[in-house]
């Protein structure tokens, strides 16, 4: 993927992030997932009033990714106002479906932040393998 592929996935986001559910926290994120077979899902985070029960955008994205039957990806984007880092949560589905997923961090003005791979975000990630 070049930059201009990875700007349209930023703009995409960012573009997601505006249907967020967020009235607690008021904070708005939307992912753009690309799989290897080129298809483009996108998420946001979705709160609900018993926090426990809140979905993240990324694992909205990947989620709807499996459930077309997509399971190898080349690149999520997170975007939120500020550039904020996946949870833990979402490192660790992310670990489930690849390592060398490309991370990017983005922010509200479409600025990529940083980029990286999911091993560099969850270095020692539990995946399959372990469970043999």
């Amino acid at each position: 993927m070049d930059k201009s592929e990875f700007q349209y996935l930023i703009d995409l986001a960012n573009e997601a992030r505006k249907r967020a559910y967020a009235p607690y926290s008021n904070y708005f994120v939307g992912a753009a997932l690309r799989t290897k077979s080129g298809k483009i899902y996108t998420g946001v985070n979705i709160e609900n009033a018993a926090y426990p029960h809140t979905m993240c955008a990324e694992r909205v994205a990947i989620f709807k990714a499996v459930s077309e039957g997509e399971t190898e990806f080349e690149a999520i984007v997170v975007a939120t106002h500020n550039g904020g880092s996946p949870c833990g949560g979402c490192r660790q589905v992310m670990a489930e479906f690849g390592l060398d997923t490309i991370v990017l961090i983005a922010d509200g003005d479409g600025h990529l932040q940083k980029e990286m791979t999911v091993n560099e975000l969850l270095p020692e990630a539990f995946t399959p393998k372990h469970l043999l």
